[in-house]
């Protein structure tokens, strides 16, 4: 302290032009601005001012109250230094990102992202002014996402970083990072960079779009630092002391805010890894100890099946889901386990959040909530169609913007999702709202999910894809065909619509193509109906341990008919054979490592149109797949295949 002392009274000789005084002529404790001391003025203690914040990087606010007192003498200025330099330290210190038992703190952080800030500032990338940010791991992600921001780069966040999926999009940006490292070795060196940054900096987020097709969204700086502050506003105290932990991606506008942009705005850490197994999720809550979780309804649906959630300890302070609404069964699951369901927030890439709601228990011990409430300073109302319609400070103006999702109000102000408006499609001239038709088979026994989707052919016709409860598995399995299903279901569908809006094509799976967001596409559901000339189109299939069993319709259009045999087409055993081998390395765990063929026998021609099942039986303690290929109780093929129990280490 005596060092910063003698340092502080010659910076004050220096500063002020004292040339008639030496620092021993200053006392630690002198009044510097009254009569009985130095007797200085206000234009001094300006000049002080300026002299103290550019040797110790002070932050001097006018408006601090203590700021008369700070300045009393050489002692006060000396503890005031002090405190400042140690606030600075424990910023420098604080941990932003955990990796592994490694804590990478601000300092790292920001030396990083200057040395970034360095390389785009020199020659060789000065002239790219749009840049692709396809950084997967989460801390080069921020680390390049200010560095590119403070440079005066205008950044483009697609949400799929493959070459094929960027490649649409290259008019959109002149450069990728994709490689911070590689960036950074090709910078220069010299002084660090200052983020300075424009509140008003402009970025363009890529959406893949309900129908599949690229979809681009402007937004700003300000719009994320406005829905950090709404965040903050309604979970600030929650996160505060935690690490955030998520098992979504960061490329999307809920993971860049929940998972990296609102904890470091915190001053909290996020944890590195993306824990996409629920084992992973374990193991983090475990040994981060206070934790928030940011998922989806799509991982966390499925989550209660595969691992007991009472492991999940000790249990996050909040889980977040974002992407879809989660399915009440799964929210109670997590009320069960943990005492409250997770947070579920509405919302879309063009407004940020809107609404948040948790199903918790609500008066009723049994009753669970599905109504949204709107976020603080998020204004709702219904329009003439029944679609949503907002106001919100996450929006770049103060306009009323449409949804195309359909609302009821109640008179509190919260909501209630009807479907979307933008799925309502017309066939044969006749109007049908596709979450509708999804919603009323959702009420058949039989049915657990559905998605329906158009399809287009000769005729625009409707595809079902469904995932079945265990009494629409029980019978499916006992019928003698999934005919006997589809049947009953457009029965039931018809009492509710006109037969010709019914579904035309059916599908059963183990899960709907939910997406890493918990979304699925237009696109990701035809592709389940689309016929492939080298493989049978899989109607229906279930899976138990080791027993399989599918449903699978042999169309004439596969090439395995072709001359064999000229009018007489028979599908080719060794194809049967191939199938059993592909199915089996799909459905079971190290089974693909074929050895030889036992007992193989094929009973019946399988001609082209046929619909029949397969059961597989997997054994991994001999190695082998047990096959049947049936009609009802009528044999076509049977056998086992063989594989190297080497392929299971």
């Amino acid at each position: 302290m005596t060092a910063l002392k003698l340092e502080i009274k010659q910076l004050l000789i220096d500063a002020l032009n004292l040339e008639d005084l030496t620092v021993a002529d200053i006392g630690d404790d002198m009044p510097l601005f009254n009569t009985d001391g130095l007797g200085l003025d206000s234009i001094d203690a300006l000049e002080i001012g300026i002299a103290l914040r550019k040797k110790y990087q002070l932050q001097i606010e006018a408006t601090d109250s203590g700021m008369r007192e700070h300045f009393r003498s050489v002692s006060t200025l000396a503890d005031w230094v002090t405190s400042q330099r140690n606030a600075h330290n424990c910023v420098d210190t604080r941990p932003v990102c955990i990796d592994g038992d490694r804590v990478l703190d601000w300092r790292f952080f920001t030396e990083r992202t200057c040395a970034a800030v360095r390389a785009l500032d020199g020659e060789r990338h000065r002239s790219c002014v749009r840049w692709a940010l396809c950084l997967s791991d989460p801390f080069d992600f921020v680390c390049g996402f200010f560095a590119l921001l403070a440079a005066g780069k205008q950044i483009v966040l697609p949400s799929n970083h493959k070459p094929a999926a960027l490649l649409p999009l290259a008019g959109l940006y002149d450069s990728v990072l994709d490689d911070l490292d590689s960036l950074l070795a090709s910078g220069e060196g010299g002084l660090g960079a200052e983020l300075k940054i424009d509140p008003r900096a402009p970025l363009s987020l890529v959406t893949s779009g309900s129908s599949g097709v690229p979809k681009v969204i402007h937004k700003t700086l300000v719009q994320f630092e406005a829905e950090i502050q709404t965040l903050a506003t309604l979970w600030g105290t929650v996160i505060h002391g935690a690490t955030v932990v998520a098992s979504v991606p960061h490329h999307h506008i809920y993971g860049l805010l929940f998972r990296l942009l609102w904890p470091l705005a915190a001053g909290q850490p996020f944890d590195r890894l993306i824990c996409v197994d629920p084992a992973d999720v374990r193991a983090r809550l475990a040994a981060l100890q206070k934790t928030v979780l940011v998922s989806s309804p799509a991982q966390l649906a499925r989550w209660p099946a595969l691992i007991n959630l009472a492991q999940l300890a000790p249990p996050p302070g909040l889980i977040f889901s974002s992407g879809g609404p989660l399915a009440a069964e799964a929210a109670a699951a997590y009320v069960q386990a943990f005492g409250a369901a997770p947070i579920e927030v509405y919302g879309s890439t063009e407004t940020g959040g809107i609404a948040w709601r948790c199903q918790r228990q609500a008066q009723h011990q049994n009753e669970m909530s599905d109504a949204w409430t709107p976020m603080p300073a998020v204004a709702v109302r219904c329009a003439a169609d029944g679609a949503l319609q907002l106001r919100s400070p996450h929006l770049p103006d103060d306009q009323w913007w449409r949804m195309e999702d359909a609302v009821q109000i109640d008179v509190e102000g919260r909501f209630r999702l009807r479907g979307r408006l933008d799925r309502i499609i017309k066939l044969e001239e006749k109007r049908v709202s596709l979450p509708e038709l999804e919603h009323v088979l959702m009420q058949h026994p039989w049915v657990k999910q559905a998605a329906v989707v158009p399809l287009n052919g000769a005729r625009i016709t409707l595809g079902a894809l469904l995932t079945l409860t265990e009494e629409g598995i029980q019978a499916w399995r006992s019928a003698a065909s999934r005919l006997f299903i589809t049947q009953a279901l457009r029965r039931y569908l018809a009492e509710h619509f006109d037969v010709v809006v019914l579904p035309r094509h059916w599908r059963f799976c183990m899960q709907l193509p939910f997406d890493e967001r918990g979304k699925f596409s237009v696109t990701d559901l035809a592709v389940r109906f689309a016929k492939n000339p080298l493989q049978p189109e899989l109607l229906a299939e279930w899976c138990d341990g080791d027993t399989a069993l599918l449903e699978l319709h042999v169309p004439s259009t596969l090439i395995h008919f072709s001359g064999h045999f000229p009018g007489l087409p028979i599908l080719p055993g060794v194809v049967q054979i191939d199938w059993v081998a592909r199915y089996a390395a799909h459905y079971f765990a190290r089974c693909d490592g074929f050895q030889s063929l036992e007992q193989i026998k094929f009973l019946s021609m399988v001609r082209p149109g046929t619909t029949l099942r397969l059961a597989l039986v997997h054994d991994p303690g001999r190695g082998r797949i047990t096959f049947r290929y049936h009609v009802d109780e009528h044999d076509y093929a049977t056998g086992r295949i063989v594989y190297s129990k080497l392929a299971t280490v």
